[in-house]
């Protein structure tokens, strides 16, 4: 059962962008590039990287590229509430997640030239990635929720 107001949307978007750029602007001011504190040995490390393409470093140094593209998706999500008035709570805090990490990570690509990075998971073997990135993940999670939760007559 949808909503009509997109409260959980707009508080989604604000809380990640937020904590995304704390963490990030923390980050910059104390840390050099390439440092790695270990807050538990061999679980999770702050190493400070910088990334040039996507995720996973797809794209890599298509930076003017994918500023755009995360400056078109930041529009269509901030539309969307104004144009589908009935967002599930699900659909609210996914759409929300992605918005707030897009924004985030698009900021870093109009204003540094590259996305800032930083958690480090060294047991996984798995890129180094930054709060927005999460945010988009846990948003992609919410909305697969909703989806397989809501009334089957979705279109």
């Amino acid at each position: 059962m949808g909503t009509s107001t997109p409260t959980k949307f707009w508080l989604a978007a604000i809380a990640w962008l937020v904590l995304d750029g704390l963490t990030k602007l923390a980050v910059i001011r104390e840390m050099e590039l390439g440092q790695s504190i270990a807050l538990l040995p061999n679980l999770l490390h702050l190493t400070y990287a910088i990334n040039t393409g996507a995720a996973f470093s797809l794209f890599k140094n298509s930076v003017d590229l994918l500023k755009w593209v995360s400056l078109g998706v930041s529009l269509v999500l901030i539309s969307l509430p104004f144009w589908q008035r009935n967002l599930s709570k699900w659909e609210q805090w996914g759409y929300g997640s992605i918005l707030g990490g897009a924004i985030g990570n698009g900021i870093d690509r109009f204003v540094h030239g590259h996305v800032i990075d930083f958690v480090d998971l060294p047991w996984l073997k798995f890129p180094i990635f930054n709060v927005a990135d999460v945010a988009i993940n846990i948003g992609i999670i919410c909305l697969g929720i909703g989806f397989f939760t809501q009334p089957s007559d979705r279109v």
